[in-house]
């Protein structure tokens, strides 16, 4: 009889195809989810024209984006959504986070203050009160 000689065996390892795996599933997420991010920024309006202004950090408070068209529609992550439905998502946004959130608001040039006045409301409702314009600077300026 033979007898099995273990020291033919070679060091232990780790299978790393599975952790391979997950790491390529993590980097097409967040590939996905920054695009999606990126497309909702990228809505064509005619922005407001401004003098002054500044680009936002990049490593600033998370940020919510809301889009408001001409006809005064306003769509949050890509949904039309309405003012009463406003507050309730931001506020559940709020919890979330755990943090500041930032609203900003990206409306049509066209667009009366009239249409404007209660996303703000909505946003002081839910306990936002960092909320920034989306503005278009003006050559030279």
């Amino acid at each position: 009889m033979r007898v099995p000689n273990n020291q033919r065996r070679g060091a232990v390892s780790f299978n790393m195809t599975p952790m391979i795996d997950v790491v390529f599933l993590l980097i097409i997420f967040f590939l996905v989810s920054s695009h999606l991010a990126r497309q909702e920024a990228q809505l064509e309006l005619p922005l407001p024209s401004a003098a002054s202004g500044e680009l936002p950090p990049l490593d600033g408070p998370p940020r919510v984006t809301l889009n408001v068209l001409a006809d005064g529609t306003l769509t949050l992550a890509g949904h039309r959504i309405s003012t009463e439905q406003l507050s309730q998502r931001l506020a559940r946004q709020l919890a979330e986070e755990g943090r500041d959130l930032e609203v900003r608001i990206r409306s049509d040039r066209h667009v009366a203050y009239g249409v404007i006045e209660p996303i703000m409301l909505a946003c002081i409702r839910a306990g936002i009160w960092n909320v920034t314009f989306a503005v278009h600077r003006e050559p030279g300026a």
